[in-house]
């Protein structure tokens, strides 16, 4: 029986990388979901491609109030109130020393990473209080657990994902509202040579793999997985937790 049968989902950042495969997943399970992105060609190809009965596309910046208070209307009007809602959007500065990240990237990031979560919260939370149930996962990081360094300010952005995940989940779980983050190690995604601050090159990617005990990086479907367990029935009791996809690297 699929895992999430007749669940309604939003994924942000859901055109591609991590955001895909959760999308692809939770259709895949059963789940009508509304895919948020700004990466319009990408987000309406993936909608196209998964029929309309099981997706559509809205266009959305995490960071505008207005514009996650539309997605959320966008989804009532399409689908139905949200059972599941994925914060997956996120960005990040280039791997370097914290004084050369200049502040309009350090804004565009917290808003993106972390403010986007209070816009949802604020968007979604009545709606899930009204029907009595709900989950949001928030797409933390390994980076908010163990830091590398010359990702101090990303660190930061995602340290503040993982508390205030675990602390929505100790407000929100008398209204029946499950909250986790999901803590991916560093992945195969667009934001890779980013995060790693050198070209993307095997010699590159072999110095970080090294830091990780099961010998490769995260990969989409290993967060889609977590995603899928985290949002389904299975996981009816777990709440607040932060949860490691990251192959040992914490441990």
């Amino acid at each position: 029986m699929a895992q999430l049968k007749d669940k309604i989902a939003i994924v942000t950042g859901g055109a591609a990388g991590f955001g895909e495969a959760i999308v692809r997943l939770y259709v895949k399970e059963g789940a009508r979901v509304v895919i948020a992105d700004l990466a319009q060609d990408k987000g309406q190809a993936l909608a196209k491609e998964l029929g309309a009965d099981q997706a559509c596309f809205v266009s959305c910046d995490v960071a505008d109030g207005n514009a996650v208070r539309h997605l959320v209307q966008s989804c009532v009007a399409a689908f139905g109130i949200p059972d599941i809602v994925v914060n997956n959007a996120g960005t990040t500065h280039n791997n370097q020393p914290m004084l050369q990240v200049d502040e309009a990237t350090y804004d565009r990031m917290f808003n993106v990473n972390v403010k986007s979560i209070y816009h949802m919260a604020h968007a979604v939370v009545p709606l899930m209080r009204e029907q009595g149930h709900g989950v949001i996962l928030n797409v933390g990081s390994t980076a908010g657990l163990r830091p590398r360094p010359g990702l101090t300010w990303y660190n930061a952005s995602k340290g503040a994902v993982n508390l205030l995940s675990k602390s929505m989940a100790v407000e929100l779980g008398p209204d029946g509202i499950r909250v986790n983050a999901i803590c991916p190690v560093i992945g195969e995604t667009a934001l890779l040579e980013k995060f790693m601050g050198m070209p993307d090159t095997p010699e590159n990617r072999a110095k970080f793999i090294a830091t990780i005990p099961l010998g490769r990086l995260s990969r989409p479907a290993d967060v889609a997985n977590a995603a899928l367990f985290l949002a389904s029935d299975a996981a009816e009791f777990i709440s607040g937790v932060e949860f490691p996809v990251d192959g040992g690297r914490t441990v």
